[in-house]
């Protein structure tokens, strides 16, 4: 998989989430600053923290980081999958 693909895949997980059910297109900036930090997190609750920050920021409407780390774990799975990387 290449990067182009993952940066869509995160994407379109990001959106199903809806996490304030406004809609999948609520999220724009949201997405795109997540997708752009997915490249450079590895692990899944940094990661899960950024996006918590961000949607809070944004929306501000707390969110548990327990719903933030059930997504974070999909992206990281995905990054895994496009950089072919298998975690032992």
């Amino acid at each position: 998989m290449q990067t182009i693909e993952m940066n869509k895949k995160a994407a379109s997980l990001l959106k199903q989430w809806d996490p304030f059910r406004e809609g999948e297109y609520a999220y724009g900036t949201e997405i795109t600053e997540i997708v752009t930090k997915l490249h450079h997190v590895d692990h899944p609750a940094d990661l899960a923290k950024y996006i918590r920050d961000i949607y809070e920021h944004a929306h501000e409407i707390w969110i548990p980081l327990e719903n933030c780390m059930d997504i974070s774990y999909k992206l990281i799975a995905v990054k895994y999958e496009a950089k072919s990387i298998v975690p032992y």
